[in-house]
């Protein structure tokens, strides 16, 4: 486990406990079945109250990766009990696809793309090694000459992804399928949050603007493939869908 950063810039001390437990689920460190550590135990550990840690739990027992029983702790939900195995997975839908269907055409105002090597947390995220390299992209997304949204994306470096930043204004997932590379499983979140400065940089608002942040980790079924993505979206000027069939 990782201490939390109490930054003031940063995400509730909630939502980055549960975003901890829910990796670790993700990644198969705690398995189906697995009892997880005690409230009082995460609350010595994470030095937080244990209202935090029990607010971290329910927004995971809500998502269906734990559940509570009585007297005996919290654990991993076996997924192989649901009556919908995809119930933890949404349909994956590019930006300029989401635009598209409701009679928009998604822009890329602002591009950056970089190298960078991956700390003990992104390394998790994408199942590399610490100090590995990766590809993080920048962008600045909207309509009509108005950026609303703000992509921090995070893939493991292959020689055959470009450096040259004027190549991913586009589809970010039309791009992959040129590489044979089809994101076809997501799990993510949403929260509502503060801009950081970062964001308020690249989005032009002030600190009082809420923040839709959508955090997600995309992959390739059956491949070693792993994207990690945090999207910042203006609340004011995005609204969320999501269509069950």
């Amino acid at each position: 486990m990782e201490k939390l950063n109490k930054n003031k810039d940063a995400s509730p001390l909630y939502a980055q406990i549960a975003e901890e437990i829910r990796n670790k689920i993700e990644l198969g460190v705690w398995q189906p079945g697995d009892k997880i550590p005690a409230e009082l135990e995460l609350c010595e550990f994470y030095d937080v109250s244990r209202i935090t840690i029990r607010k971290a739990i329910d927004e995971l027992v809500h998502e269906k990766l734990l559940h509570r029983e009585r007297a005996k702790g919290t654990f991993v939900l076996d997924l192989s009990t649901k009556t919908d195995k995809q119930e933890n997975y949404t349909y994956v839908k590019s930006f300029t696809k989401e635009m598209a269907e409701i009679g928009e055409k998604a822009e890329t105002l602002k591009a950056e793309i970089k190298l960078i090597t991956a700390n003990k947390e992104l390394a998790r995220k994408l199942m590399l090694n610490e100090g590995d390299q990766v590809l993080q992209l920048n962008r600045v997304r909207g309509i009509n000459n108005k950026g609303f949204v703000y992509f921090k994306t995070f893939i493991p470096h292959d020689k055959y992804f470009s450096l040259n930043a004027k190549d991913y204004y586009g589809s970010f997932y039309e791009l992959l399928k040129t590489k044979g590379i089809i994101v076809n499983q997501i799990k993510e979140y949403i929260e509502a949050t503060k801009p950081t400065q970062e964001v308020m940089e690249n989005l032009n608002v002030n600190e009082d603007e809420p923040i839709l942040k959508r955090v997600r980790i995309g992959k390739q079924k059956n491949t070693q493939f792993r994207e990690y993505t945090e999207c910042h979206y203006i609340g004011s000027q995005y609204r969320y869908h999501i269509n069950f069939i």
